[in-house]
Protein backbone atom coordinates (compact mmCIF):
# COMPACT_ATOMS: atom_id res chain seq x y z
CA UNK A 1 0.00 0.00 0.00
CA UNK A 2 1.23 3.52 -0.81
CA UNK A 3 2.26 5.21 2.45
CA UNK A 4 0.45 8.42 1.51
CA UNK A 5 -2.84 6.53 1.46
CA UNK A 6 -2.51 5.76 5.18
CA UNK A 7 -1.75 9.37 6.16
CA UNK A 8 -4.81 11.19 7.45
CA UNK A 9 -5.41 14.78 8.55
CA UNK A 10 -5.79 15.87 12.16
CA UNK A 11 -9.20 17.53 12.15
CA UNK A 12 -8.24 20.48 14.32
CA UNK A 13 -8.17 24.18 13.48
CA UNK A 14 -4.88 26.08 13.21
CA UNK A 15 -4.04 28.28 16.16
CA UNK A 16 -4.29 32.01 15.65
CA UNK A 17 -1.49 34.26 16.87
CA UNK A 18 -1.58 37.71 18.42
CA UNK A 19 2.21 38.01 18.49
CA UNK A 20 3.31 41.53 17.49
CA UNK A 21 6.56 41.01 15.60
CA UNK A 22 6.96 44.77 15.17
CA UNK A 23 6.91 45.58 18.88
CA UNK A 24 9.91 46.89 20.77
CA UNK A 25 9.72 43.91 23.17
CA UNK A 26 9.82 41.37 20.32
CA UNK A 27 12.79 43.14 18.73
CA UNK A 28 14.70 43.18 22.02
CA UNK A 29 13.87 39.55 22.77
CA UNK A 30 15.05 38.52 19.32
CA UNK A 31 18.35 40.40 19.67
CA UNK A 32 18.94 38.87 23.12
CA UNK A 33 18.15 35.36 21.87
CA UNK A 34 20.49 35.72 18.88
CA UNK A 35 23.23 36.89 21.23
CA UNK A 36 22.74 33.79 23.42
CA UNK A 37 22.67 31.53 20.37
CA UNK A 38 25.93 33.14 19.22
CA UNK A 39 27.58 32.25 22.53
CA UNK A 40 26.25 28.70 22.24
CA UNK A 41 27.55 28.33 18.67
CA UNK A 42 30.97 29.59 19.74
CA UNK A 43 31.07 26.99 22.51
CA UNK A 44 30.06 24.25 20.06
CA UNK A 45 33.01 25.23 17.88
CA UNK A 46 35.30 24.97 20.90
CA UNK A 47 33.92 21.53 21.78
CA UNK A 48 34.46 20.36 18.19
CA UNK A 49 38.13 21.35 18.57
CA UNK A 50 38.63 18.51 21.07
CA UNK A 51 42.00 18.74 22.79
CA UNK A 52 43.09 21.77 20.78
CA UNK A 53 44.87 22.50 17.49
CA UNK A 54 48.21 20.95 18.46
CA UNK A 55 46.73 17.63 19.60
CA UNK A 56 44.34 17.53 16.65
CA UNK A 57 47.24 18.09 14.23
CA UNK A 58 49.27 15.31 15.90
CA UNK A 59 46.25 12.99 15.67
CA UNK A 60 45.86 13.68 11.94
CA UNK A 61 49.60 13.25 11.35
CA UNK A 62 49.16 9.62 12.41
CA UNK A 63 46.65 9.07 9.62
CA UNK A 64 43.67 9.18 11.98
CA UNK A 65 40.34 10.91 11.57
CA UNK A 66 38.93 13.11 14.38
CA UNK A 67 35.93 11.56 16.13
CA UNK A 68 33.36 13.78 14.44
CA UNK A 69 34.75 12.89 10.99
CA UNK A 70 34.55 9.20 11.89
CA UNK A 71 30.87 9.66 12.72
CA UNK A 72 30.23 11.74 9.58
CA UNK A 73 31.69 8.95 7.44
CA UNK A 74 29.71 6.12 9.06
CA UNK A 75 26.23 7.64 8.89
CA UNK A 76 24.20 7.64 5.70
CA UNK A 77 24.85 10.57 3.32
CA UNK A 78 22.67 13.63 3.82
CA UNK A 79 21.25 12.38 7.11
CA UNK A 80 21.41 14.32 10.39
CA UNK A 81 23.37 13.49 13.52
CA UNK A 82 21.55 14.52 16.71
CA UNK A 83 24.40 15.11 19.14
CA UNK A 84 23.61 14.68 22.83
CA UNK A 85 25.07 17.06 25.47
CA UNK A 86 27.83 18.47 23.23
CA UNK A 87 28.73 21.05 25.93
CA UNK A 88 29.26 18.56 28.77
CA UNK A 89 31.80 19.93 31.22
CA UNK A 90 31.00 23.59 30.52
CA UNK A 91 32.51 25.70 33.28
CA UNK A 92 34.46 22.80 34.75
CA UNK A 93 38.19 22.19 34.67
CA UNK A 94 37.74 19.47 32.06
CA UNK A 95 37.74 19.86 28.28
CA UNK A 96 34.47 21.15 26.85
CA UNK A 97 32.54 18.13 25.62
CA UNK A 98 34.03 15.85 28.26
CA UNK A 99 36.32 13.98 25.86
CA UNK A 100 33.45 12.04 24.27
CA UNK A 101 30.90 12.49 21.50
CA UNK A 102 27.55 10.73 21.56
CA UNK A 103 24.35 11.06 19.63
CA UNK A 104 21.91 9.47 17.21
CA UNK A 105 22.55 8.85 13.53
CA UNK A 106 21.30 6.65 10.70
CA UNK A 107 23.66 3.86 9.61
CA UNK A 108 22.61 1.69 6.65
CA UNK A 109 19.04 2.90 7.06
CA UNK A 110 18.97 2.07 10.79
CA UNK A 111 18.77 4.62 13.61
CA UNK A 112 21.64 3.93 16.00
CA UNK A 113 23.11 5.41 19.16
CA UNK A 114 26.74 6.29 18.41
CA UNK A 115 29.29 6.87 21.16
CA UNK A 116 32.93 7.74 20.49
CA UNK A 117 35.94 8.62 22.63
CA UNK A 118 37.82 11.73 21.56
CA UNK A 119 41.47 10.60 21.66
CA UNK A 120 42.70 14.20 21.39
CA UNK A 121 41.39 14.78 24.94
CA UNK A 122 43.54 13.00 27.54
CA UNK A 123 44.00 10.05 25.12
CA UNK A 124 40.27 9.33 25.37
CA UNK A 125 40.47 8.70 29.13
CA UNK A 126 37.15 8.48 30.96
CA UNK A 127 36.68 11.77 32.79
CA UNK A 128 33.65 12.12 35.12
CA UNK A 129 31.85 13.91 32.29
CA UNK A 130 32.68 11.23 29.73
CA UNK A 131 31.43 8.55 32.14
CA UNK A 132 28.09 10.32 32.68
CA UNK A 133 27.75 10.98 28.97
CA UNK A 134 28.47 7.31 28.21
CA UNK A 135 25.77 6.26 30.66
CA UNK A 136 23.32 8.56 28.91
CA UNK A 137 24.15 6.99 25.53
CA UNK A 138 23.52 3.52 26.95
CA UNK A 139 20.26 4.72 28.51
CA UNK A 140 19.01 6.07 25.17
CA UNK A 141 19.86 2.78 23.48
CA UNK A 142 18.08 0.71 26.13
CA UNK A 143 14.99 2.90 26.59
CA UNK A 144 14.38 3.27 22.85
CA UNK A 145 15.63 -0.20 21.80
CA UNK A 146 18.22 1.06 19.33
CA UNK A 147 21.45 -0.58 18.15
CA UNK A 148 24.48 0.76 20.01
CA UNK A 149 27.67 1.57 18.09
CA UNK A 150 30.86 2.51 19.95
CA UNK A 151 34.02 4.02 18.48
CA UNK A 152 36.70 3.17 21.01
CA UNK A 153 40.09 4.78 21.45
CA UNK A 154 40.56 5.14 25.17
CA UNK A 155 43.32 5.02 27.75
CA UNK A 156 40.72 3.77 30.27
CA UNK A 157 39.97 5.54 33.52
CA UNK A 158 41.30 9.06 34.05
CA UNK A 159 44.14 8.44 36.50
CA UNK A 160 45.30 12.06 36.69
CA UNK A 161 45.41 13.44 40.25
CA UNK A 162 43.88 16.81 41.12
CA UNK A 163 45.95 19.40 39.30
CA UNK A 164 46.93 16.91 36.62
CA UNK A 165 44.37 18.13 34.14
CA UNK A 166 40.99 17.85 35.81
CA UNK A 167 41.56 20.62 38.35
CA UNK A 168 43.86 22.99 36.47
CA UNK A 169 42.95 26.65 36.12
CA UNK A 170 41.55 27.37 32.66
CA UNK A 171 43.05 30.15 30.59
CA UNK A 172 40.92 32.96 29.18
CA UNK A 173 41.20 31.29 25.76
CA UNK A 174 39.94 27.99 27.17
CA UNK A 175 37.13 29.66 29.13
CA UNK A 176 36.27 32.90 27.27
CA UNK A 177 32.91 33.38 29.00
CA UNK A 178 34.25 33.03 32.55
CA UNK A 179 32.02 30.06 33.32
CA UNK A 180 32.29 28.39 36.69
CA UNK A 181 31.28 25.08 38.09
CA UNK A 182 28.95 22.63 36.39
CA UNK A 183 28.93 19.92 38.99
CA UNK A 184 29.70 16.35 37.99
CA UNK A 185 31.81 14.88 40.75
CA UNK A 186 34.05 11.83 40.43
CA UNK A 187 32.64 8.71 42.06
CA UNK A 188 34.42 6.47 44.49
CA UNK A 189 35.85 3.54 42.53
CA UNK A 190 33.52 1.15 44.36
CA UNK A 191 30.57 2.85 42.62
CA UNK A 192 32.03 2.63 39.12
CA UNK A 193 31.63 0.13 36.31
CA UNK A 194 27.89 0.38 35.77
CA UNK A 195 28.45 1.17 32.08
CA UNK A 196 29.89 -2.33 31.56
CA UNK A 197 26.79 -3.81 33.17
CA UNK A 198 24.59 -1.69 30.93
CA UNK A 199 26.55 -2.64 27.80
CA UNK A 200 26.29 -6.37 28.32
CA UNK A 201 22.65 -6.05 29.35
CA UNK A 202 21.84 -4.49 25.97
CA UNK A 203 22.87 -7.76 24.35
CA UNK A 204 20.64 -9.70 26.76
CA UNK A 205 17.76 -7.41 25.72
CA UNK A 206 18.46 -8.32 22.07
CA UNK A 207 19.75 -4.81 21.31
CA UNK A 208 22.83 -5.23 19.07
CA UNK A 209 26.16 -3.70 20.13
CA UNK A 210 28.86 -2.98 17.54
CA UNK A 211 32.35 -1.80 18.51
CA UNK A 212 35.02 -0.31 16.23
CA UNK A 213 38.43 -0.05 17.91
CA UNK A 214 40.38 2.84 16.37
CA UNK A 215 43.45 2.84 18.60
CA UNK A 216 44.52 1.83 22.06
CA UNK A 217 41.75 0.25 24.12
CA UNK A 218 43.32 -0.18 27.52
CA UNK A 219 42.15 -1.52 30.89
CA UNK A 220 38.51 -0.45 31.26
CA UNK A 221 38.58 0.59 27.61
CA UNK A 222 39.32 -3.02 26.64
CA UNK A 223 36.05 -4.22 28.14
CA UNK A 224 34.10 -2.22 25.55
CA UNK A 225 35.02 -4.63 22.74
CA UNK A 226 35.00 -7.45 25.28
CA UNK A 227 31.29 -6.87 25.95
CA UNK A 228 30.18 -6.06 22.41
CA UNK A 229 28.40 -8.39 19.97
CA UNK A 230 30.57 -7.41 16.99
CA UNK A 231 34.15 -6.09 16.97
CA UNK A 232 36.05 -4.42 14.14
CA UNK A 233 39.80 -3.83 14.56
CA UNK A 234 42.20 -1.93 12.29
CA UNK A 235 45.48 -3.49 11.19
CA UNK A 236 48.55 -2.01 12.92
CA UNK A 237 46.36 0.64 14.60
CA UNK A 238 44.00 -1.07 17.04
CA UNK A 239 45.24 -2.43 20.37
CA UNK A 240 43.24 -4.00 23.19
CA UNK A 241 44.75 -5.18 26.44
CA UNK A 242 43.98 -5.11 30.14
CA UNK A 243 47.53 -3.83 30.70
CA UNK A 244 49.79 -2.08 28.22
CA UNK A 245 53.57 -2.56 27.99
CA UNK A 246 54.48 -0.38 31.04
CA UNK A 247 52.06 -2.12 33.42
CA UNK A 248 52.92 -5.58 32.08
CA UNK A 249 56.57 -4.78 32.78
CA UNK A 250 55.76 -3.56 36.30
CA UNK A 251 53.41 -6.46 37.13
CA UNK A 252 55.20 -9.42 35.55
CA UNK A 253 58.62 -8.31 34.38
CA UNK A 254 57.71 -9.26 30.80
CA UNK A 255 59.01 -6.92 28.10
CA UNK A 256 56.75 -6.82 25.05
CA UNK A 257 55.48 -4.18 22.66
CA UNK A 258 51.82 -3.22 22.21
CA UNK A 259 51.40 -5.21 18.98
CA UNK A 260 52.69 -8.39 20.61
CA UNK A 261 50.49 -8.03 23.69
CA UNK A 262 47.23 -7.06 22.02
CA UNK A 263 47.50 -5.93 18.41
CA UNK A 264 44.67 -6.09 15.91
CA UNK A 265 46.05 -9.05 13.97
CA UNK A 266 46.54 -11.06 17.14
CA UNK A 267 42.94 -10.48 18.20
CA UNK A 268 41.63 -11.33 14.71
CA UNK A 269 43.74 -14.49 14.26
CA UNK A 270 44.66 -15.76 17.75
CA UNK A 271 42.47 -14.54 20.62
CA UNK A 272 39.27 -14.24 18.57
CA UNK A 273 38.29 -10.91 20.13
CA UNK A 274 37.95 -9.28 16.69
CA UNK A 275 35.44 -10.53 14.14
CA UNK A 276 36.69 -8.23 11.37
CA UNK A 277 40.16 -6.89 10.50
CA UNK A 278 40.12 -3.62 8.55
CA UNK A 279 42.93 -2.22 6.44
CA UNK A 280 42.40 1.38 7.59
CA UNK A 281 39.83 3.65 9.25
CA UNK A 282 37.63 4.08 6.18
CA UNK A 283 37.62 0.31 5.67
CA UNK A 284 36.60 -0.11 9.32
CA UNK A 285 33.71 2.32 8.84
CA UNK A 286 32.65 0.41 5.71
CA UNK A 287 32.64 -2.82 7.73
CA UNK A 288 30.62 -1.13 10.48
CA UNK A 289 27.98 -0.14 7.94
CA UNK A 290 27.92 -3.70 6.58
CA UNK A 291 27.41 -5.15 10.06
CA UNK A 292 24.53 -2.78 10.84
CA UNK A 293 22.96 -3.58 7.46
CA UNK A 294 22.66 -7.30 8.35
CA UNK A 295 21.11 -6.78 11.79
CA UNK A 296 17.60 -7.16 10.37
CA UNK A 297 16.52 -4.27 12.59
CA UNK A 298 12.84 -3.42 12.27
CA UNK A 299 10.95 -0.49 13.78
CA UNK A 300 7.54 -1.65 15.00
CA UNK A 301 5.74 1.57 14.09
CA UNK A 302 8.01 3.52 11.80
CA UNK A 303 5.87 5.72 9.58
CA UNK A 304 4.07 8.96 10.47
CA UNK A 305 0.30 8.60 10.43
CA UNK A 306 -0.79 12.26 10.12
CA UNK A 307 -0.13 15.02 7.63
CA UNK A 308 3.27 16.57 8.34
CA UNK A 309 3.02 19.98 6.70
CA UNK A 310 5.00 22.99 7.92
CA UNK A 311 3.50 25.26 10.61
CA UNK A 312 1.25 28.06 9.38
CA UNK A 313 3.20 30.48 11.61
CA UNK A 314 6.89 31.15 10.97
CA UNK A 315 9.28 29.28 13.35
CA UNK A 316 11.74 32.15 12.86
CA UNK A 317 9.43 34.17 15.14
CA UNK A 318 10.27 31.86 18.07
CA UNK A 319 13.39 34.00 18.50
CA UNK A 320 11.34 36.94 19.80
CA UNK A 321 8.99 35.16 22.20
CA UNK A 322 10.97 34.78 25.42
CA UNK A 323 12.51 37.70 27.28
CA UNK A 324 15.76 37.57 29.25
CA UNK A 325 13.51 38.68 32.10
CA UNK A 326 11.53 35.49 32.52
CA UNK A 327 8.89 37.35 34.51
CA UNK A 328 7.53 38.62 31.19
CA UNK A 329 4.55 36.44 30.18
CA UNK A 330 4.67 34.15 27.14
CA UNK A 331 1.58 32.57 25.61
CA UNK A 332 2.73 28.98 25.09
CA UNK A 333 0.25 28.69 22.20
CA UNK A 334 2.62 30.96 20.27
CA UNK A 335 5.32 28.31 20.75
CA UNK A 336 3.02 25.39 19.89
CA UNK A 337 1.72 27.09 16.73
CA UNK A 338 5.29 27.46 15.39
CA UNK A 339 6.29 23.85 16.09
CA UNK A 340 3.34 21.57 15.24
CA UNK A 341 2.14 20.52 11.79
CA UNK A 342 0.02 23.16 10.08
CA UNK A 343 -0.21 24.94 13.46
CA UNK A 344 -3.20 22.63 14.07
CA UNK A 345 -4.06 22.13 17.74
CA UNK A 346 -7.11 20.53 19.31
CA UNK A 347 -7.15 22.15 22.72
CA UNK A 348 -8.42 20.12 25.69
CA UNK A 349 -10.62 21.88 28.29
CA UNK A 350 -9.68 25.38 27.07
CA UNK A 351 -11.98 27.08 29.63
CA UNK A 352 -10.88 25.09 32.67
CA UNK A 353 -7.53 25.36 34.45
CA UNK A 354 -6.44 27.97 31.93
CA UNK A 355 -2.85 28.31 33.18
CA UNK A 356 -2.21 24.81 31.79
CA UNK A 357 -2.57 24.45 28.01
CA UNK A 358 -3.20 20.86 26.86
CA UNK A 359 -4.17 19.42 23.51
CA UNK A 360 -3.49 17.15 20.58
CA UNK A 361 -1.31 17.91 17.55
CA UNK A 362 1.29 16.28 15.33
CA UNK A 363 4.96 16.96 14.60
CA UNK A 364 6.36 15.74 11.26
CA UNK A 365 3.30 13.53 11.04
CA UNK A 366 3.76 11.88 14.44
CA UNK A 367 0.74 12.35 16.77
CA UNK A 368 1.51 13.96 20.15
CA UNK A 369 -0.21 15.25 23.23
CA UNK A 370 1.12 18.68 24.23
CA UNK A 371 1.26 20.33 27.65
CA UNK A 372 2.48 23.89 28.14
CA UNK A 373 2.43 26.53 30.86
CA UNK A 374 0.68 29.90 30.77
CA UNK A 375 1.51 30.77 34.35
CA UNK A 376 1.74 29.08 37.72
CA UNK A 377 0.03 25.71 38.24
CA UNK A 378 -3.26 26.10 40.14
CA UNK A 379 -5.24 23.20 41.62
CA UNK A 380 -7.59 23.04 38.62
CA UNK A 381 -4.63 23.23 36.22
CA UNK A 382 -3.02 20.25 37.93
CA UNK A 383 -6.25 18.24 37.73
CA UNK A 384 -6.61 19.06 34.06
CA UNK A 385 -3.03 17.98 33.31
CA UNK A 386 -3.41 14.69 35.20
CA UNK A 387 -6.63 13.92 33.28
CA UNK A 388 -4.98 14.75 29.93
CA UNK A 389 -1.91 12.61 30.62
CA UNK A 390 -4.14 9.64 31.41
CA UNK A 391 -6.09 10.12 28.18
CA UNK A 392 -2.88 10.14 26.11
CA UNK A 393 -1.78 6.93 27.80
CA UNK A 394 -5.12 5.33 26.94
CA UNK A 395 -4.52 5.96 23.23
CA UNK A 396 -0.72 5.39 23.19
CA UNK A 397 0.31 8.92 22.21
CA UNK A 398 3.69 10.43 23.24
CA UNK A 399 3.69 13.60 25.35
CA UNK A 400 5.56 16.84 24.64
CA UNK A 401 6.04 19.25 27.56
CA UNK A 402 6.90 22.93 27.02
CA UNK A 403 8.17 24.11 30.41
CA UNK A 404 7.90 27.73 31.50
CA UNK A 405 6.86 27.28 35.09
CA UNK A 406 7.61 28.95 38.42
CA UNK A 407 5.89 26.18 40.40
CA UNK A 408 2.59 25.28 42.02
CA UNK A 409 0.49 28.09 43.52
CA UNK A 410 0.90 28.65 47.26
CA UNK A 411 -1.17 30.37 49.94
CA UNK A 412 -4.05 29.73 52.32
CA UNK A 413 -6.77 29.69 49.67
CA UNK A 414 -4.94 27.19 47.52
CA UNK A 415 -4.00 24.91 50.40
CA UNK A 416 -7.71 24.80 51.22
CA UNK A 417 -8.43 23.94 47.59
CA UNK A 418 -6.07 20.94 47.87
CA UNK A 419 -3.02 22.14 45.94
CA UNK A 420 -0.89 19.41 47.56
CA UNK A 421 -3.38 16.65 46.65
CA UNK A 422 -4.07 17.92 43.15
CA UNK A 423 -0.45 18.71 42.45
CA UNK A 424 0.42 15.20 43.59
CA UNK A 425 -2.21 13.80 41.23
CA UNK A 426 -0.39 15.51 38.37
CA UNK A 427 3.02 14.25 39.49
CA UNK A 428 1.54 10.76 39.96
CA UNK A 429 0.23 10.86 36.37
CA UNK A 430 3.59 12.07 35.02
CA UNK A 431 5.54 9.48 37.03
CA UNK A 432 3.44 6.49 36.02
CA UNK A 433 2.82 7.53 32.43
CA UNK A 434 4.35 4.91 30.12
CA UNK A 435 4.26 6.75 26.78
CA UNK A 436 7.45 8.58 25.74
CA UNK A 437 7.95 12.04 27.24
CA UNK A 438 9.84 14.77 25.37
CA UNK A 439 10.47 17.94 27.37
CA UNK A 440 11.63 21.35 26.15
CA UNK A 441 12.38 24.03 28.75
CA UNK A 442 11.79 27.40 27.11
CA UNK A 443 11.93 29.67 30.19
CA UNK A 444 11.62 29.08 33.93
CA UNK A 445 11.64 25.60 35.42
CA UNK A 446 11.46 26.00 39.18
CA UNK A 447 10.71 23.78 42.14
CA UNK A 448 8.00 21.14 42.00
CA UNK A 449 6.81 22.72 38.76
CA UNK A 450 9.84 21.05 37.16
CA UNK A 451 8.57 17.70 38.41
CA UNK A 452 4.95 18.23 37.39
CA UNK A 453 6.06 19.20 33.88
CA UNK A 454 8.19 16.06 33.49
CA UNK A 455 11.66 17.25 34.43
CA UNK A 456 14.76 15.23 33.58
CA UNK A 457 14.41 12.95 36.62
CA UNK A 458 10.99 11.69 35.50
CA UNK A 459 12.08 9.18 32.88
CA UNK A 460 11.97 11.46 29.84
CA UNK A 461 13.17 9.92 26.62
CA UNK A 462 14.70 13.31 25.76
CA UNK A 463 15.05 16.69 27.50
CA UNK A 464 16.17 19.83 25.67
CA UNK A 465 16.50 23.48 26.69
CA UNK A 466 16.37 26.82 24.96
CA UNK A 467 19.22 29.26 25.68
CA UNK A 468 16.79 31.31 27.80
CA UNK A 469 15.99 28.46 30.21
CA UNK A 470 16.64 28.69 33.93
CA UNK A 471 16.30 25.63 36.16
CA UNK A 472 16.46 25.76 39.96
CA UNK A 473 14.71 24.88 43.22
CA UNK A 474 13.06 28.31 43.02
CA UNK A 475 13.66 31.69 41.41
CA UNK A 476 16.93 33.44 42.40
CA UNK A 477 15.09 36.43 43.89
CA UNK A 478 12.89 34.11 45.97
CA UNK A 479 15.86 32.09 47.25
CA UNK A 480 17.73 35.23 48.29
CA UNK A 481 14.57 36.72 49.87
CA UNK A 482 13.77 33.58 51.87
CA UNK A 483 17.30 33.45 53.27
CA UNK A 484 17.02 37.13 54.22
CA UNK A 485 13.81 36.39 56.16
CA UNK A 486 15.59 33.51 57.93
CA UNK A 487 18.41 35.86 58.99
CA UNK A 488 15.89 38.41 60.23
CA UNK A 489 14.15 35.74 62.28
CA UNK A 490 17.43 34.59 63.82
CA UNK A 491 18.34 38.17 64.76
CA UNK A 492 14.91 38.71 66.34
CA UNK A 493 15.19 35.53 68.40
CA UNK A 494 18.62 36.41 69.72
CA UNK A 495 17.88 40.11 70.26
CA UNK A 496 20.63 41.21 67.87
CA UNK A 497 20.36 44.36 65.80
CA UNK A 498 19.67 43.51 62.17
CA UNK A 499 22.15 45.11 59.74
CA UNK A 500 19.99 46.17 56.79
CA UNK A 501 22.92 47.34 54.65
CA UNK A 502 24.89 44.13 55.10
CA UNK A 503 21.79 42.05 54.44
CA UNK A 504 21.10 43.93 51.20
CA UNK A 505 24.62 43.11 50.01
CA UNK A 506 24.15 39.43 50.91
CA UNK A 507 20.78 39.34 49.13
CA UNK A 508 22.27 40.86 45.96
CA UNK A 509 25.23 38.45 46.02
CA UNK A 510 23.02 35.40 46.63
CA UNK A 511 20.58 36.43 43.92
CA UNK A 512 23.40 36.83 41.38
CA UNK A 513 24.98 33.50 42.42
CA UNK A 514 21.73 31.55 42.16
CA UNK A 515 20.81 33.25 38.89
CA UNK A 516 24.13 32.17 37.36
CA UNK A 517 23.68 28.68 38.77
CA UNK A 518 20.25 28.31 37.15
CA UNK A 519 21.37 29.09 33.59
CA UNK A 520 20.79 26.58 30.79
CA UNK A 521 24.54 26.37 30.16
CA UNK A 522 25.11 25.20 33.73
CA UNK A 523 22.48 22.47 33.38
CA UNK A 524 23.83 21.26 30.06
CA UNK A 525 27.41 21.37 31.39
CA UNK A 526 26.39 19.01 34.17
CA UNK A 527 24.65 16.72 31.61
CA UNK A 528 21.27 17.48 33.19
CA UNK A 529 19.67 17.76 29.76
CA UNK A 530 20.33 16.41 26.27
CA UNK A 531 21.48 19.74 24.94
CA UNK A 532 20.62 23.38 24.31
CA UNK A 533 18.82 23.92 21.01
CA UNK A 534 18.15 26.93 18.82
CA UNK A 535 14.39 27.63 19.21
CA UNK A 536 14.06 27.52 15.41
CA UNK A 537 15.26 23.90 15.48
CA UNK A 538 12.66 22.78 18.03
CA UNK A 539 10.37 21.21 15.45
CA UNK A 540 13.24 19.34 13.77
CA UNK A 541 14.73 18.09 17.03
CA UNK A 542 11.34 16.91 18.30
CA UNK A 543 10.64 15.24 14.95
CA UNK A 544 13.92 13.32 15.11
CA UNK A 545 13.20 12.36 18.72
CA UNK A 546 9.69 11.17 17.87
CA UNK A 547 11.13 8.96 15.15
CA UNK A 548 13.68 7.52 17.60
CA UNK A 549 11.12 6.64 20.29
CA UNK A 550 9.20 4.57 17.75
CA UNK A 551 11.99 1.99 17.68
CA UNK A 552 10.05 0.53 20.60
CA UNK A 553 6.28 -0.07 20.65
CA UNK A 554 4.43 2.87 22.23
CA UNK A 555 2.13 1.54 24.91
CA UNK A 556 0.40 3.64 27.56
CA UNK A 557 0.23 2.89 31.27
CA UNK A 558 -2.25 0.28 32.46
CA UNK A 559 -2.13 1.30 36.12
CA UNK A 560 -1.18 4.20 38.37
CA UNK A 561 -0.34 4.76 41.99
CA UNK A 562 -3.10 5.78 44.42
CA UNK A 563 -4.60 9.15 43.49
CA UNK A 564 -5.70 11.19 46.51
CA UNK A 565 -9.18 12.28 45.41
Amino acid sequence: MDRTSSVRPLLAPPLTSTLDTQSEQFTQNRADMLEQIGVHDELLQMAAGGGGEQRMARHRSRGKLPIRERIANVIDPDTPFLEITPLAGYGSQYALGGGMVCGIGVIAGTECVIMGNDPTVAAGALTPYAAKKWMRALEISRDNRMPYVSFVESAGGDLRPPGGGGDKELSEEENPHGAIGSAVNPQHFAETGRFFYEMTELSKLRIPTVCVVFGSSTAGGAYQPGMSDYNIFIKEQSFAFLAGPPLVMMATGEMADAETIGGAQKHAEVSGLAEYLAEDEMDALRLCREVVSHLNWRKPDAEPTLEGDEPAHDPEELLGLVSRDLRQPVDVRDVISRVVDGSRFEEFKPRFGTSMVCGWASIHGFPVGVLGNNGVIYPDSAQKAAHFIQLCNKIDIPLVFFQNITGFMVGTEFESDGIIKKGSQMINAVTNSAVPHLTVTIGSSYGAGTYGMSGRAFGNRFTFTWPTAKIAVMGPKQIAGVMSLVRRGQAARTGEEFDEEADAEIVAAHEAMHDEGSLALRATGAISDDGIIDPRDTRTVLGLSLSVVRNRPIEGATEYGVFRL
